[in-house]
């Protein structure tokens, strides 16, 4: 608890998260013209409404990997984070710009799991949809683990088999397509890549610079 406690300032850094999310009701809509990328492969994809499970998943997901993140390793959660919000806001210029729908099955039945569909299909109109942000933070998940210096077999297979199982959900229970899923993966290693690179330039900058100064004063004498 006391670890929670000292960390909260870093914590509360994911509220950036929902902030930025307010902006993905404004964009989820079909005003500006919808586009569809579905393909043959996806059509032979069936809908499978046990998936539903992980796809709700996410949010408990992504919030865990954070925290854990945070408490083990500061400098590759704060990575992550920026990358998260990053890709956030890189999703949403291609919601404004080429706005994309995926088609949704008929529901039929009233058990558990079709009603949880429902309700996702109810709170989340079909638009939005390329890249996939479900896909696209779970794969950021994998690439924070991946760098985390607390990182062990366990954790690390634990995250991945985590992350895969919620994208493959989003395509069995028609929330995107592949498409959707594949841009989104090259994206979030694109910005976690770059994050992580000019990190390390200015790291790199920083101790050069010490460098070069402490051997002028070795020099001087000083």
């Amino acid at each position: 608890m006391n670890t929670v406690k000292e960390n909260a300032a870093s914590i509360s850094l994911m509220l950036s998260i929902p902030i930025l999310s307010l902006f993905y009701e404004v964009l989820n809509n079909p005003d500006r013209g919808v586009h569809s990328l579905i393909t043959n492969l996806d059509r032979e994809i069936p809908f499978v409404k046990a998936f539903i499970i992980p796809y709700v998943g996410w949010y408990a997901f992504i919030l865990s990997v954070l925290v854990y993140l945070c408490l083990a390793d500061k400098k590759t959660y704060y990575k992550t984070l920026i990358s998260y919000n990053l890709g956030l806001i890189i999703c949403y210029i291609f919601y404004y710009v080429y706005q994309t729908t995926v088609p949704r099955p008929e529901l039929a039945g009233n058990d558990f799991l079709t009603q949880m569909v429902s309700m996702v299909y109810n709170a989340d109109q079909p638009y939005n949809c390329f890249p996939s942000i479900h896909c696209l933070t779970s794969y950021l998940m994998i690439k924070g683990a991946g760098r985390c210096s607390a990182r062990t077999n366990l954790n690390y297979c634990f995250i991945t088999a985590s992350a895969v199982l919620i994208i493959i959900s989003t395509l069995f229970i028609k929330q995107h397509v592949i498409l959707d899923a594949i841009a989104a993966v090259l994206l979030g290693d694109i910005i976690f890549k770059l994050v992580c690179y000019l990190d390390e330039e200015r790291t790199m900058t920083r101790m050069k610079k010490q460098y070069v100064s402490l051997t002028m004063k070795r020099r001087l004498g000083i």
